[in-house]
């Protein structure tokens, strides 16, 4: 094995060298592909495809197939062959020149005559190449060329005898001459390690990638029409803040030189935006990337993409009703239907979502029904008879909490809304006038996953003060992820902020559903990944 390694080594050694001498033969005869600046691209593969397609069907338009039933083989071939002739002659008469770039994925030389595979942006397109169409000198040229290799075709579309749709090349040019080596075709590139640190190779080998990551745009673009369409504006927030609040979570903390301050990476968007709905915004929305200080798994990565939206004069309810419609928006733009396949489970959000308390929902997946709990620690004998981890700081509302986790989650694949969470968990929503004990605020489960986060938002500054007041003492206590008082964000508070209602979404999560994709490093196109040489 290890001979066979090492001959392998040097044979890839050998390619290597062979490549980066054909790069100084170009250049020696004043052919360096790496001096060309631009390439008149008119059309991508999928484009000349389609603009084939509608020129034959309006050229041809009422030719019949010929019969071959009753003859023999040679007679059945000739008489194709004479039709292929006849259609190939009418449209080369009025031909459709298009000039495409890309890599080359394939190559056979035929003597005279060689095809290759360009693949672009859209696809892969076939590209015949004659020496007598583009010259003896760059026939001569292309033969040498290796897979990889990025060139510029300048030609004529062509179907061929067995239906494919094609460029006859009058014109190559090598842009870019590629001098590493692609993995082996029919194998790709599998190593899902180097696939995600390597994703420009992966993008180039696994077709499936690219489109993953061309609807992870759409689905941001769609969100962004989405909002406008209800009259949201889009707004920027600062990624290096004083005090990280806004979500339970350990922020990263670096040092400002220029002010000889620590300062911390945001964990969430929601105490600037919050300023803004007091500066008069009313609806304003952020996409961007936010920083927490923890593990890696199939659904989080410390690196991920949040959208944060705030609405004045609704609350959660209003909420709700945004996001189902946002929801349902984005599977018929993005997916085609409102009834799509998430790891052979079909979600459908053509129907209602479903809406359930969090008690509500204990109490159906796990037998125990929280308003009937009156303590601290009557909530805590529960939680040891049913084998629940808790911390000697928590509350009836952790309690709550870690049974939902525990029991509910799992159940949770259709498209449901869970409201009115414990105040222990939620210090930035305002509390359930009809229970002090319970705030207005929702989650969205689908696939078992949290999809977003959502409350009336709490807009008293003497509770919200107490709040942080509680977070503080939890901190003290030992609590990595809790807020601290954020005195500017109070002093907005008591400017003045209308009745809003504002939610987060996982934005990570929302194209793994809406792609089929079943880890957030394959929706991420460079995930945090270790250093190869720790």
């Amino acid at each position: 094995m290890a001979k066979q390694e090492k001959q392998q080594e040097q044979d890839l050694n050998q390619i290597l060298k062979n490549r980066r001498e054909k790069l100084a033969a170009l250049q020696q005869a004043g052919k360096d592909p790496f001096q060309i600046t631009k390439y008149d691209q008119t059309h991508h593969s999928a484009d000349v495809k389609d603009l084939y397609s509608a020129h034959e069907d309006k050229i041809l338009a009422g030719r019949v197939q010929p019969s071959v039933d009753g003859l023999d083989e040679a007679e059945a071939r000739k008489v194709l062959n004479d039709d292929y002739n006849d259609r190939r002659a009418i449209m080369d008469a009025q031909p459709i020149h298009v000039s495409i770039a890309g890599r080359m994925m394939f190559k056979r030389v035929m003597g005279k005559a060689s095809f290759c595979n360009i693949q672009d942006l859209k696809g892969t397109i076939q590209v015949y190449v004659a020496r007598d169409a583009i010259g003896e000198e760059a026939y001569a040229d292309f033969k040498k060329s290796d897979i990889g290799d990025i060139y510029g075709v300048k030609g004529y579309a062509f179907r061929t005898k067995t239906g494919e749709i094609s460029i006859h090349a009058e014109q190559m040019i090598l842009l870019t001459k590629s001098l590493q080596v692609l993995p082996e075709k029919y194998h790709g590139l599998t190593n899902t390690d180097m696939r995600y640190r390597q994703r420009y190779v992966d993008l180039i080998m696994n077709p499936d990638v690219k489109e993953t990551f061309i609807k992870r745009s759409q689905i941001i673009k769609e969100i962004r029409t989405f909002l406008d369409g209800r009259n949201f504006i889009e707004v920027e927030t600062p990624t290096l803040v004083a005090n990280a609040g806004g979500a339970a979570a350990r922020p990263f903390e670096t040092h400002y030189n220029a002010l000889n301050e620590d300062v911390k990476l945001r964990i969430s968007l929601e105490l600037y935006l919050k300023r803004l709905i007091v500066g008069g915004l009313e609806r304003v929305f952020e996409i961007g990337r936010v920083y927490r200080n923890e593990g890696v798994d199939t659904r989080h990565n410390p690196e991920f993409t949040l959208m944060e939206l705030y609405q004045a004069y609704t609350d959660y309810e209003g909420m709700m009703e945004l996001t189902e419609s946002m929801f349902r928006y984005l599977a018929e733009k993005v997916v085609g239907s409102t009834k799509f396949s998430y790891n052979g489970i079909e979600i459908d959000f053509g129907k209602p979502f479903a809406r359930m308390t969090m008690n509500d929902a204990i109490k159906k997946y796990a037998g125990i029904d929280f308003d009937q709990v009156a303590s601290d620690e009557e909530a805590k004998t529960l939680a040891k008879e049913h084998n629940i981890e808790f911390e000697d700081r928590h509350t009836k509302g952790d309690i709550i909490n870690l049974f939902f986790e525990e029991y509910c989650e799992k159940e949770l694949i259709q498209p449901t809304f869970i409201m009115d969470h414990p105040i222990a968990i939620s210090p930035l929503t305002k509390k359930k006038p009809s229970d002090p004990e319970k705030v207005e605020r929702f989650e969205l489960f689908i696939n078992t996953w949290e999809m977003c986060n959502a409350y009336s938002e709490l807009n008293d500054p003497i509770d919200q003060r107490e709040r942080f007041a509680q977070q503080d003492a939890n901190a003290e206590a030992g609590d990595d992820e809790a807020q601290h008082t954020d005195e500017d964000f109070l002093n907005s508070l008591e400017i003045g902020m209308p009745p809003t209602g504002g939610i987060g979404y996982g934005i990570d999560r929302l194209v793994m559903l809406l792609t089929d994709s079943l880890a957030i490093r394959d929706v991420l196109l460079f995930p945090t990944m270790k250093s190869l040489d720790k």
